[in-house]
């Protein structure tokens, strides 16, 4: 076990008012710099990501999304990956100003899922095609404590449905953990280990926060060193836009990720880019000082993109569709799809009740819909799970991808699971242009080798084979 230094200093608030301060104006020239750097694949310092936040003009944002769409297109082709989140508790000891799980609201339906709770939730989302899913947990160990949860993952990785499918990979956004807790967490079949800092102004996070273990800001910023120190491998990141000054947020993402890079050798595997959505008693969600609309929403996606090509980018359903779609030009990586955001909320569908929600959600489409969508779009939904079943993680990942050579094996994985999906999910309409879209995306698979076979595994799927991969 390794102990990490308290007094570490992780984000340096003063630095990034300066760096905005005196990138306030960047100038055309400055701006082409930038962006031809970004076209190189290799990254963005701070300075360069603060002068991006400071553009305004038409012109200059539509130089950047192209940017960001050829940066995207570059690194990770026409892949999507999909997933679905399992909420597994909602008792919480924090009081988040912005959450509808916030201990001080009265009105909402506390639940903790039984193991035959979680087989149900597991079939629904079995049975929308998923091979992957987020696990969350209320940060209130005495309703739903570790060694609980570590059972729940047990119970999920065992449930098969009658297409004798099961879930193969599941990612945690869990509470910040121990040293000793982490030295658990890392022989538990899991892939990546999520916290979001939600604001990383100090002052701010104290307001938003004002009980709970969560109200100790270093705390939850340092939990990704001991994290990394103590055996996890892929970590993910995030901010909840809204609640401070969003160039600030970015920047200050872009440090955290720096620093992990610096002394651990890998930054984060993932950053998220959540909104504030509205929630039942959950007065900071209803009245934001920071709000971030559509278009700045769409200059931040594009800017992390540009800043840190090869860390995965997730967008939950809380945005509605057409912008969920737009953005997938400009950077978005991952995706949820039919999503629900209380447990038990999968199997109680049709009786969804807001008010037992964590916070609403704008793209309410069920994940077939979606699918479909987004292979309209020309993209191929990925269910692959293969580099964290093969050790393709952490540092190794980034030796991978960093050179290009991890598309050797995206690519084919992603056309292999979505043929799963197609001959045991879709409906005729989507299997149709699946279909073509798989004859289509299989001639871009640049090795010979690699080619055939991906060819030999989709026709091997087609006739009932599952889990083929490279």
């Amino acid at each position: 076990m390794k102990k990490i230094n308290p007094e570490i200093k992780i984000i340096d608030e003063s630095k990034i008012f300066n760096l905005l301060e005196k990138s306030k104006q960047p100038d055309d020239s400055e701006i082409n710099s930038i962006l031809t750097k970004a076209r190189e694949l290799n990254g963005l310092n701070l300075s360069e990501v603060a002068a991006l936040l400071n553009i305004t003009a038409p012109n200059h944002l539509e130089q950047l999304f192209q940017t960001a769409h050829y940066v995207k297109d570059t690194i990770y082709g026409k892949r999507l990956v999909l997933f679905a989140p399992l909420y597994t508790s909602n008792y919480c000891a924090n009081n988040c100003l912005y959450c509808g799980f916030r201990a001080d609201n009265r009105d909402v339906h506390r639940k903790s899922l039984a193991p035959d709770e979680i087989e149900e939730e597991t079939l629904a989302i079995l049975e929308q095609g998923h091979k992957r899913i987020l696990m969350l947990m209320g940060e209130d160990h005495r309703e739903c404590n570790l060694d609980l949860f570590y059972k729940q993952i047990d119970k999920v990785y065992s449930v098969c449905d009658i297409k004798g499918s099961q879930i193969r990979r599941i990612n945690v956004e869990i509470q910040p953990l121990s040293e000793e807790e982490f030295q658990v967490l890392k022989d538990i079949k899991i892939g990546t280990y999520t916290v979001f800092q939600e604001t990383y102004h100090r002052n701010t996070y104290k307001m938003m926060h004002p009980t709970g273990k969560k109200s100790n800001y270093d705390w939850r910023i340092q939990v990704m060193d001991r994290a990394l120190a103590n055996g996890m491998h892929d970590v993910g990141i995030g901010v909840l836009f809204g609640l401070y000054d969003y160039r600030f947020e970015v920047l200050a993402m872009i440090m955290h990720a720096e620093h992990l890079e610096q002394n651990y050798g890998c930054g984060p595997h993932t950053i998220s880019v959540p909104r504030v959505k509205p929630a039942k008693n959950a007065p900071a969600s209803q009245n934001l000082q920071h709000q971030v609309d559509d278009l700045t929403f769409k200059k931040i996606v594009a800017i992390l993109r540009c800043a840190v090509p090869y860390t995965g980018m997730i967008l939950s359903t809380r945005e509605p569709a057409w912008l969920r779609t737009e953005l997938f030009d400009m950077g978005i990586s991952q995706i949820s799809a039919g999503s629900k955001t209380t447990p038990g909320g999968y199997k109680q569908a049709f009786n969804f009740d807001f008010e037992d929600a964590q916070f609403s959600l704008n793209d309410c489409r069920t994940s077939g819909e979606v699918i479909k969508s987004v292979i309209e779009q020309g993209y191929i939904p990925s269910f692959c799970t293969a580099c964290y079943r093969l050790g393709r993680v952490g540092a190794d990942f980034m030796d991978l991808a960093k050179p290009g050579l991890i598309k050797l094996f995206c690519l084919p994985n992603s056309l292999t699971t979505l043929m799963e999906y197609l001959v045991d999910y879709a409906d005729e309409n989507t299997k149709k242009i699946g279909l073509e879209l798989i004859e289509r995306e299989i001639t871009e698979i640049p090795t010979e080798n690699i080619r055939n076979k991906t060819r030999e595994f989709l026709a091997k799927i087609e006739q009932g084979s599952k889990d083929l991969y490279l």
